[in-house]
């Protein structure tokens, strides 16, 4: 079944203009059809990708909030703050730490929740 319809139609991809024999064609060329298809196709697997870090990110923020002890490490990326900031705190008097080493400070959970509980 050939047709003898000729749609002036401008591409979806290009925007360049040309004659369409059909009327649902949406591109001027197979390379313009196979580029949209590409592009699909690459933005599917980044908002794959995306949706994978943001559940891996989440699933460590989850983990952390259910942990007993928490490294300064720990409570700068629950704070969303600074290492300077948290041993700053410490420093204070406001957070009770237990320091094991020089490097391995820890802070029992309910502290944690006591200092914000008092502000």
């Amino acid at each position: 079944m050939s047709s003898n319809i000729k749609i002036i139609r401008i591409c979806k991809f290009c925007n360049n203009e040309f004659t369409a024999k059909t009327i649902v064609i949406r591109y001027c060329s197979h390379r313009c059809n196979s580029r949209v298809y590409k592009e699909k196709i690459k933005f599917k697997k980044i908002k794959k990708s995306n949706e994978e870090t943001i559940n891996i990110k989440t699933q460590f923020i989850e983990f952390l909030k259910v942990k007993e002890f928490l490294t300064v490490k720990n409570i700068t990326i629950l704070m969303n703050c600074s290492r300077q900031t948290i041993y700053k705190i410490i420093d204070k008097g406001k957070l009770n730490a237990i320091n094991l080493n020089k490097k391995k400070i820890f802070v029992k959970r309910s502290d944690l929740d006591k200092l914000f509980k008092n502000e």
